[in-house]
Parts: structure tokens; C-alpha cells; sequence
């Protein structure tokens, strides 16, 4: 056994210079830290959130939705800039207790909804839509939107924090959550050798809050990992991957509250389906001027 093992003593106490990526946001403890009230836009649905993996997964189901014609899924997206701590504000707290982002208010009827998956289960039931209506395929939907709830904390937290984000590298978290990872990719390459998308032949929320994450990871987008995991492995994933990437409102969706990337893909807040139109031009206004 090395010398340098940790030990943990008898009672934790909390060290502020543990170091690591987010260091300056991480606490034992919940609730605000200062007084803030949160913007509220005009529109049905108001979204506080950031164009990460679970922040996406909630703008693709609202962009879906009005793509169909769901007038009542208007919505305004505000920033939520977690970098700063705009998640421990006092308004931000009121409506998710964990601080986490994102949230959302539906302010025709005064309901909070926090926890991406139970956003997107409240819209599809909200709307009646991306949801399998037949008991057996609305089962096998909600099957893979809670494998997706209770896995990704193993690709995010788990290989995500020690592979890329720790302060120092080692090898025995690393390969343990590199291994659990690509369990997981192996199950999504299965299940997809022989289905359209997640939950069979219907694009459901499902597709929706898995996309954002192991379709980044298949695509080598994420933690700078793709060499490391060997993502090309995973055909299926990536065949389902490519095709998901093609919906206009899944790109639409993964502009929304972007704060990184190409700046023509970052729409920081979305409070009008115009705000597209005005990225778009920009983008072709500096394609046109190399």
C-alpha cells in the first residue's frame, strides 16, 4: 500500500481548497446564498437554465413541441449562469430547493417543476405528446427516461469529474467509471441494433434526455474522452445519434442558453422563436464577409 493513501478521519468536515473545476460552487449545504428574484418573460412557460447536457434535454422537448403546433409551449429561456452561483439566489431556490439547473415555472398553473426528466414528463403529459400513448410503449419510454436519470450521474459525476475535472488524476476512479461507462454504451448499442429510437419505433422523450448526453459522448464532444472510451465502437448509438441531430428543432434546442462552442450557435436566452432567425443571419452575415 502506498504511503500516500487517504485515510479518512473519523468525522468529515468540509476543506473549501479541495480543488477541481467547480470548487467554487460546491457546498455541504443547501439554500441561498444571497437575494435575488428571477426575470419572468411573457410566455406560458418560463425556463431558467444552461445549454448543458440536462438544460438540453428541456429545450429539444419545448422546441419539439412547437414544431408540432403547441401554442401553449411558448417559452421564455433565461441564463442560469452556474458558474457564478446564479443557482443559489434566493428566487432560483424558491422554485428548485436542490439549486440545480434547470427549472421551470408553467405560469398557467402556478406549478414549479424541478429534475429534468419530470420536465419532460410533465410537458409530454401536459401536451399529450413524445410519449407513447399505449401502455406497454409508454412503460418502455419511461424505462429508458429514469435508466437515463440514474445513469448519467456515472458518466457526469463519476468519469466526467476524475477523468477531466479532478485537481489531480487516478487511476482507480478513472478506470472504474470508465468501465461503467462503456457498460452503458453497450447497453444503448443493444437496445438500438434493432429499434429506430430508444423506446422502439417512436421518438419519445426518451431520445430526448439521452441525446444531449451519450450522443455528445459518441461524437467525441465531451471531456475530450472519444479516443480513451474508443466511442466508435458504438455504431448503433452513433447511427441514432446522427439521425436525432438532424431535427430542426433538436437544433434549435441545443442553440438555446449555449454559452460556449462556435458563438454562431450560442442563443443565450431564447424569448421569441425570431431570436433563431437573428443567429441565422448573423452566422451567414460572417460566412459571407471571409
Amino acid at each position: 500500500m502506498a504511503d500516500d493513501t487517504y485515510t479518512p478521519p473519523k468525522v468529515w468536515t468540509w476543506d473549501k481548497g479541495s480543488g477541481g473545476r467547480f470548487a467554487n460552487i460546491n457546498r455541504p449545504i443547501a439554500g441561498a446564498t444571497h437575494e435575488k428574484e428571477l426575470p419572468v418573460g411573457e410566455h406560458p412557460l418560463q425556463l431558467y437554465s444552461l445549454g448543458t447536457p440536462n438544460g438540453v434535454k428541456v429545450t429539444i422537448m419545448l422546441e419539439e413541441l412547437l414544431a408540432e403546433g403547441h401554442e401553449g409551449a411558448e417559452y421564455d429561456a433565461w441564463l442560469i449562469n452556474i458558474g457564478e452561483g446564479d443557482q443559489f439566489g434566493s428566487g432560483y431556490v424558491e422554485l428548485n430547493p436542490n439549486s440545480k439547473i434547470p427549472v421551470m415555472f408553467d405560469m398557467t398553473t402556478e406549478t414549479r417543476v424541478f429534475e429534468s426528466g419530470s420536465i419532460l414528463l410533465y410537458l409530454a403529459e401536459k401536451f399529450g405528446a413524445f410519449l407513447p400513448a399505449k401502455h406497454n410503449k409508454r412503460t418502455e419510454a419511461l424505462n429508458w427516461l429514469f435508466w437515463q436519470m440514474g445513469s448519467a450521474p456515472y458518466l457526469g459525476g463519476g468519469f466526467g469529474h476524475f477523468y477531466a475535472y479532478a485537481p489531480e488524476k487516478f487511476e482507480y476512479p478513472i478506470n472504474r467509471f470508465a468501465m461503467e461507462v462503456k457498460r452503458q454504451l453497450d447497453v444503448l448499442d443493444r437496445n438500438l441494433a434493432d429499434r429506430e429510437f430508444m423506446a422502439g419505433d417512436e421518438y419519445s422523450i426518451a431520445d430526448m434526455a439521452i441525446w444531449p448526453w451519450y450522443g455528445a459522448l459518441v461524437k467525441g464532444l465531451v471531456y475530450d474522452a472519444g479516443e480513451f472510451l474508443q466511442v466508435q465502437e458504438y455504431m448503433n448509438v452513433i447511427r441514432w445519434t446522427d439521425q436525432l441531430a438532424k431535427r430542426e428543432p433538436v437544433k434549435r434546442g441545443r442553440m438555446v442558453n449555449r454559452t460556449f462552442g462556435d458563438p454562431a450557435s450560442q442563443l443565450r436566452e431564447r424569448h421569441d422563436a425570431s431570436d433563431f432567425d437573428t443567429k441565422t443571419q448573423d452566422k451567414l452575415e460572417g460566412a459571407s464577409s471571409k
